[in-house]
């Protein structure tokens, strides 16, 4: 079933039917590692940010809960993120590869692809207790099933309505704010929260998007868009921070600086790029579009 809420049935039913299959499928996943153990450690992030964001959405309606909730998720995918973190830096390479403009930068790019893979490798070695740590992820998984039980959310239509709304406009303020301070300051943390705003609103136009198939559709594809050149963004930000922290790591001062280069002149070409998609995007005022939620939610609703 899709990460989707129906305005036409009781709210509570709903989130909680939308969390606990996420919920399951994060366990499924996580004992069964089809995949191998780390495709099922990042399978399994994916859901704990969709439910994060599930409850950021409703947690006008039970802050405790939402509180609560997004504290055992957010510790549970940290418990997972090393090695998954060190695999994202390869990948994140990758992407630069593509974008190589020399022999020289390619054979750069390709040398730093090799020492990222071998850093993995350690870190792999290192880390005997994941097993033990994804045991006790599930677990918390669990108990997050067992608490959805005591949430408690609106079950009047217009109540329900307004909360959602509630939702949808804190987080398109947030995404403004964070839109221009991108536009004054451009530095990598302003750039970070446009992107989990934008991953937010992306997330809610797929929660939604029964309201309105259409526009919400064309909304969504925008968005993913836009999130993805965040996503790059910000991987060449956790690049560099590396690089200052480890810069052993990657040779030579020359080898470095040639790298850097590289990673700024892509990550500039991205931020310019992400801008422009962003104002349109997040086009339409907050109060606005937080308004068509609400009396959307209360036609589908009747």
């Amino acid at each position: 079933m899709p990460y989707r809420i129906r305005p036409d049935r009781p709210l509570l039913a709903e989130v909680q039917t939308v969390a606990r299959r996420e919920l399951e499928k994060a366990i499924e996943t996580l004992e069964a590692q089809p995949e191998g153990l780390h495709e099922a450690i990042h399978a399994a992030r994916k859901k704990f940010k969709r439910l994060r964001n599930l409850y950021r959405l409703i947690a006008s309606g039970d802050k405790p809960f939402r509180r609560a909730e997004n504290a055992r998720l957010r510790d549970a995918g940290r418990s997972l993120s090393r090695i998954r973190d060190a695999t994202a830096l390869i990948e994140t390479v990758e992407h630069l590869s593509v974008h190589a403009l020399t022999d020289d930068e390619a054979e750069t790019l390709a040398a730093a692809r090799e020492v990222l893979a071998l850093r993995r490798d350690e870190i792999a070695e290192t880390e005997s207790d994941l097993e033990t740590k994804v045991a006790t992820v599930v677990a918390e998984c669990r108990a997050a099933i067992k608490a959805l039980e005591s949430l408690s959310l609106p079950s009047k239509t217009g109540h329900a309505a307004r909360l959602m709304a509630k939702g949808w406009r804190k987080g398109l303020d947030e995404a403004h704010e964070a839109l221009e301070t991108c536009k004054g300051e451009s530095h990598g943390e302003a750039f970070h929260d446009l992107r989990k705003a934008a991953q937010a609103y992306w997330m809610n136009l797929s929660l939604l998007r029964d309201l309105w198939p259409s526009a919400f559709g064309a909304k969504r594809t925008e968005a993913k868009t836009l999130v993805d050149l965040l996503g790059h963004e910000h991987d060449l930000t956790v690049l560099t921070t590396l690089l200052d922290h480890e810069p052993e790591t990657f040779g030579d001062g020359e080898g470095q600086s040639f790298l850097l280069a590289i990673i700024i002149r892509r990550q500039m070409d991205l931020r310019r790029e992400a801008l422009d998609l962003a104002d349109r995007v997040f086009a339409d005022p907050a109060k606005h579009e937080a308004g068509i939620v609400e009396a959307l939610w209360m036609r589908a609703a009747t």
